[in-house]
């Protein structure tokens, strides 16, 4: 079991990486959406519509994990994170949801009228998930411990990821 502290948990939460959010749906299945996210002390925030399926999945049940991963085969490296959500609105979204879309849209994006009002006025709640365990891997030490660093010698066994 990893924790927040720690090293490579830290570069993920801090560095501009794409989460998966996962939540459970009324029936019961698990919805699974690629999201942007802040970190800031010991809480995760996730700019969202009120519209969206999470947001809606969250009425029902606080329970939600995050992985975020390095989708790099080379150096693949993630953590997932699961918790609880409470959903913020009105000047605590806004404020979340501006650091969120200043973490991952550059200052041209965010002044453009095509973009950054649009993100403004589109996510109208934020997420804020209180992580309750964290789960860290990294492939680059598999290698290593128990591969005998056959991928770093030969970086073609590994095949590129589609982008």
């Amino acid at each position: 079991m990893a924790s927040l502290s720690d090293a490579l948990v830290q570069q993920l939460l801090q560095g501009r990486y794409i989460g998966t959010l996962a939540t459970e749906s009324p029936n019961g299945s698990i919805h699974m959406v690629a999201v942007w996210f802040h970190f800031e002390g010991t809480k995760i925030f996730v700019a969202t519509s009120s519209r969206s399926r999470k947001a809606r999945n969250l009425k029902t049940g606080s329970k939600i994990s995050l992985m975020i991963d390095s989708r790099d085969p080379s150096a693949s490296f993630g953590a997932t994170i699961a918790g609880t959500a409470e959903i913020l609105n009105g000047d605590a979204a806004q404020k979340r949801n501006a650091q969120v879309h200043h973490k991952y849209l550059s200052p041209a994006a965010l002044a453009d009228p095509r973009v950054g009002p649009v993100f403004a006025v589109w996510d109208d709640i934020a997420i804020q998930i209180t992580p309750a365990s964290v789960i860290a891997w990294d492939m680059r030490v598999l290698d290593q411990q128990v591969l005998g660093s056959a991928f770093e010698q030969n970086p073609s066994y590994l095949l590129p990821l589609e982008r």
